[in-house]
């Protein structure tokens, strides 16, 4: 027959067990949260890399894209630019040749008012070629300027004197011009010279 106290001992060695048993699962489950969590902690900071890696190529993406689009915009503007030039060149190009035929359009005009103040008629053929000079001309962008009973005004009239005006509409205004001015494409190639009421 068996003692009281190996009873006792099995007794007590199958309560350690089975209290030994919950103690090792207790160890077994903290093991495997520890790996649970390391692992989630490690996929948190490969996803947050990549996630931080996405936001600067995103980034850089935007800065490649507005540097796109300011170059271009750029690039645009100077097309423009170098078209409007090319545009203004071609139409100014005979600036010189226009410049050095003014004279000679005066000569004609005071040989014309010269022979009509005088009663004297011109001989038809210089009509026809003052007529076919200043045609072409015109033509190719010369205008004269209109002068006489406007205001003056020092951005298109260059005064030579000054007189007393005839009656007081005419005060601060072209009274006669000197010198016909000329504009090519719109734009002066020749000041008028002008005589204002005072």
């Amino acid at each position: 027959m068996k003692s009281w106290n190996e009873i006792l001992r099995k007794a007590t060695m199958g309560k350690n067990e089975k209290t030994t048993a919950p103690d090792a699962d207790l160890e077994t489950q903290k093991d495997d949260i520890s790996d649970a969590a390391a692992e989630n902690t490690a996929n948190n900071d490969t996803s947050s890399a990549e996630n931080n890696e996405i936001a600067e190529l995103k980034a850089q993406i935007l800065d490649q894209k507005d540097k796109y689009l300011r170059l271009l915009a750029e690039f645009e503007n100077h097309k423009k630019r170098v078209a409007k030039e090319k545009l203004d060149w071609i139409q100014n190009a005979s600036r010189d040749t226009m410049s050095a035929l003014l004279p000679v359009l005066d000569d004609f005009d005071r040989a014309l008012k010269s022979a009509d103040a005088q009663g004297e008629t011109f001989p038809e053929g210089v009509v026809l070629i003052y007529n076919k000079l200043y045609n072409i001309l015109h033509s190719r962008g010369l205008k004269p300027m209109e002068s006489n009973g406007i205001s003056f005004d020092p951005e298109w009239h260059e005064a030579i004197t000054e007189i007393p005006a005839s009656d007081e509409s005419m005060k601060g205004k072209v009274i006669d011009t000197v010198e016909t001015g000329y504009l090519l494409n719109d734009k002066i190639i020749r000041y008028a010279k002008v005589v204002v009421g005072k």
